[in-house]
């Protein structure tokens, strides 16, 4: 089995790639793109989940590293996108479409996958799968996790030291385990930096309904909610349905917006709100994406679980815009007490 290497130097290359930005939607999209004549013969095959390529925040991130490893090593590449109302049976058929077509590796974007990559994972046992979010035990996965709620600390760290008036929102696209490590580690890290600061928590969504995660126009209004109540800087872990987020907190003077997944700062479709984009935090699922096709491009696919933490740069907080350059003593304090185990962050809301 292949462990993670050379994760923080994969991050600095793949971070000059810009996001690609498309719009977004939940209807099933299939988009192919072949490589150039330097082709390595290599065919990886993407299955998105809700929101796809142009989602500028989890998806986005996957197609970060896809598009680095296209140019990297002349790949063939086929991305196929979820809508919200997909079974596991329609997830089944997407990933064996890809793998029934001679594409390997085979990724399944999101936890949603979980089902549906086992099933097929065990009718493909020649093609290596990933899947992000999720651990799917085979001999032929390899389950990529990231320590979301530590990069979620910090940006409570930087939420406590940036608010006037003592007041944080968090918006998470669904409810579930997933998205409540990201508010756990948020309500941690405000409670331990400042303790008299008062985090409201909303969710768009609940249980298999995954429209919270592509709605921009439900995300918009519930952080409005928020702003209407005083509250002056709002996290959203909720893929495209953040977008509304920042785009109402763009609109009122003195309050910031906490972006996710990508830094969203650098996001041109996000350019014109980006002054209110205080920071954003991290998730390379970019370098997670491009570890796995480099490892079947060499020939030693990597299996098991690849966990893609603070420690190994898999998680963290941007920079961009110079916000939280005036705090960034007190950010670099809190992330050596959680890579050195002297903070050790929850993943379930109390």
């Amino acid at each position: 089995m292949r462990r993670v290497t050379k994760i923080a130097a994969a991050g600095i290359a793949s971070a000059a790639l810009a996001l690609t930005a498309t719009a977004c939607g939940s209807s099933s999209k299939d988009t192919s793109s072949s490589a150039s004549s330097s082709s390595s013969g290599l065919k990886v095959g993407v299955a998105y989940d809700v929101g796809g390529r142009g989602d500028h925040s989890f998806n986005d991130s996957a197609a970060k590293g896809l598009d680095k490893a296209k140019a990297d090593f002349g790949i063939t590449v086929k991305e196929l996108t979820a809508k919200t109302a997909d079974t596991d049976a329609d997830r089944e058929t997407r990933l064996e479409q890809l793998a029934g077509a001679g594409y390997n590796p085979v990724i399944g974007v999101g936890y949603s996958y979980a089902t549906a990559l086992t099933a097929a994972a065990k009718k493909y046992p020649n093609t290596t799968f990933g899947i992000v979010d999720s651990v799917v035990d085979a001999k032929n996965v390899d389950s990529i996790v990231f320590t979301e709620e530590q990069s979620s600390y910090l940006a409570g760290v930087a939420a406590a030291l940036k608010t006037k008036t003592n007041k944080v929102g968090f918006i998470g696209g669904v409810d579930i385990p997933l998205i409540k490590k990201f508010q756990a580690g948020f309500d941690q890290g405000v409670a331990d930096t400042k303790p008299k600061v008062k985090v409201t928590a909303q969710y768009l969504s609940h249980g298999s309904d995954l429209s919270g995660f592509a709605d921009p126009a439900k995300g918009k209004e519930a952080a409005q909610g928020m702003l209407d109540k005083g509250i002056d800087v709002i996290y959203s872990a909720a893929g495209s349905s953040g977008n509304g987020s920042i785009e109402a907190v763009a609109g009122k003077s003195g309050t910031w917006a906490i972006g996710v997944d990508s830094d969203q700062y650098e996001d041109s479709s996000l350019a014109k709100y980006k002054n209110s984009i205080l920071t954003s935090a991290l998730k390379n699922v970019n370098v997670a994406v491009y570890d796995l096709v480099e490892s079947v491009k060499s020939g030693t696919p990597l299996t098991g679980t690849q966990s893609y933490s603070l420690a190994k740069d898999g998680v963290g907080l941007s920079y961009s815009g110079g916000f939280i350059d005036n705090i960034k003593t007190q950010l670099d304090a809190a992330k050596k007490k959680i890579v050195n185990g002297d903070i050790t962050v929850k993943t379930t809301v109390s």
